[in-house]
């Protein structure tokens, strides 16, 4: 039995300890809003915060969080400043990508709440949108941030 955290519950699962997390989250808790993307960790679709810090949970043998805490999209709050920049610069495209996007956003923004382009750039550099929406979601950023950079530039 492997018991940890979720968006603040306790989870108890009875599978093998090398299953990938992410299958543990979509499959066995219900909690599909962690996507399948390359399954290989490259691609960011997958991810999840396991205590605090970004991880891929597709590459992420489920025996590891053990005792840990995970946060999935599901655990972050509608009324999250990432959450609501999202919405108010359009980003979602197709939106596949997005739980991961912003999950890595609100690491960023929880390590540096006024991050620069570079920051941003380097925390969002794991994570691909094949619709390109990249312009939008660093915007976002600065919006969630307040930062100056977001103000007076129009949506795409």
């Amino acid at each position: 039995m492997i018991v940890f955290i979720v968006n603040g519950e306790e989870r108890r699962v009875d599978v093998s300890a090398d299953t990938p997390l992410l299958w543990v989250l979509r499959e066995k808790l219900g909690l599909t809003g962690s996507k399948f993307g390359c399954g290989e960790g490259l691609c960011g679709a997958c991810t999840v915060h396991l205590d605090g810090i970004p991880q891929r949970s597709c590459i992420t043998p489920v025996g590891d969080v053990q005792g840990k805490k995970v946060v999935t999209i599901e655990g972050i709050p509608e009324n999250h400043p990432v959450k609501k920049a999202w919405l108010a610069q359009e980003v979602s495209q197709c939106g596949y990508c997005q739980p991961g996007q912003i999950m890595s956003a609100v690491a960023l923004m929880e390590k540096k709440p006024k991050p620069a382009d570079a920051d941003i750039d380097g925390a969002m550099s794991g994570n691909l949108c094949r619709c390109g929406t990249y312009g939008r979601i660093r915007r976002a950023i600065h919006a969630a941030a307040g930062n100056a950079a977001a103000k007076g530039e129009k949506k795409p």
